[in-house]
């Protein structure tokens, strides 16, 4: 359970990435003043190797799977807490918060929401090897050391980044990947974020401009789609960091900026 006296704080991981990955984040957090908690997604091991070993427990869930997962875990605390995302969890920060169930979210990386129509070869050199196949939809896929490299990593040496790929790599359901490409040709998608609420919590949207997977012209292009709210949202880009900029050596930077701006915002 939480204190409460202290602010409790979710952190949410994308694809290919398991929960465990934000312990240094967890860390820095705790020792600022919050409560930091790294659930899993639904079905998903609660180890990395468990998690390679089993990977059909988490295949076929989407993203409304997910978001629900989380909030169910939110309703349970007793009270809303701040949302920090990357990647796929990044787009499942903003869906909570536009739905009043964060005090604040910070978006690292965040995969798009609909709406969102901006598109480039990096992005699809990462992940056309998964949507050519539509049977992927209700599997579980794994990157490789290059796919890796490619997607993640590439703002690092190789070095560093065959050890992350070793440390934290899991296989992820592919059915997000189809959600999110797909957004702006389903009436009904399951990507649509709220961004229309003037009253939610602060947003902070983080970028690296060497990212392949979400680059940064998505990220600006989700600020962008939040020009009609009133609340808070606001975007800050790192020019040095790729994909990984979460768990590569770069993370404590990306960190203590969340940290801050959230001091800012009266959020500690």
């Amino acid at each position: 359970m939480t204190s409460p006296l202290r602010t409790p704080v979710m952190f949410i991981h994308g694809l290919w990435l398991h929960s465990t990955s934000w312990q240094g984040w967890a860390d820095r957090f705790r020792e600022a003043g919050y409560e930091p908690m790294t659930p899993e997604w639904p079905g998903a091991p609660a180890s990395v190797a468990e998690a390679r070993r089993h990977p059909e427990r988490q295949a076929g869930n989407g993203l409304a799977e997910i978001s629900r997962h989380h909030a169910r875990i939110i309703r349970d605390l007793g009270s809303k807490p701040v949302l920090v995302g990357h990647s796929v969890g990044g787009f499942i920060a903003q869906h909570l918060l536009g739905q009043g169930l964060g005090t604040a979210a910070v978006a690292i990386c965040p995969g798009q929401i609909r709406g969102v129509k901006a598109v480039g070869p990096a992005q699809a050199k990462s992940t056309f090897a998964f949507l050519k196949n539509p049977a992927n939809t209700r599997r579980a896929v794994s990157l490789d050391a290059d796919q890796f490299r490619y997607a993640f990593a590439n703002a690092v040496s190789r070095e560093e980044s065959d050890r992350l790929f070793e440390e934290w790599t899991v296989p992820s359901p592919a059915r997000p990947l189809f959600q999110l490409a797909l957004a702006n040709f389903a009436r009904h998608s399951p990507a649509k974020v709220d961004t229309h609420n003037n009253n939610r919590g602060p947003l902070l949207l983080l970028s690296g401009k060497l990212d392949h997977t979400v680059p940064d012209v998505l990220t600006r292009s989700t600020f962008k789609q939040y020009r009609h709210s009133g609340a808070t949202t606001e975007y800050k880009r790192f020019d040095d960091r790729g994909h990984s900029l979460i768990v590569d050596s770069g993370w404590p930077h990306v960190a203590d900026t969340a940290l801050t701006w959230l001091t800012g915002k009266g959020l500690t």
